[in-house]
């Protein structure tokens, strides 16, 4: 598991309240039962902890799965270096 992946998983449990063992890759924010003002919330987070900025509504970057957010950061984050 990536460091990346293991602060998304805190991130999501503590701004969701659910237990982080339920977290999995393979889940989605509505299999979480996350509704949407978390889940706005929790990519807030995201964005404040790594920061870089989520792409809205980029059909390239699956911000439903877990995995997809975990794999949109790492991506965003190793692209960070270059832009500045």
């Amino acid at each position: 598991m990536s460091s990346v992946q293991d602060t998304v998983f805190d991130i999501i449990a503590k701004e969701s309240g659910i237990d982080r063992a339920r977290i999995t890759p393979e889940a989605t924010l509505k299999d979480l039962e996350i509704q949407s003002l978390d889940a706005v919330q929790i990519i807030f987070e995201i964005e404040d902890h790594f920061k870089i900025t989520m792409p809205d509504r980029d059909p390239n970057f699956d911000t439903e799965s877990v995995k997809g957010l975990v794999e949109a950061v790492e991506k965003l984050v190793a692209e960070k270096p270059a832009q500045a």
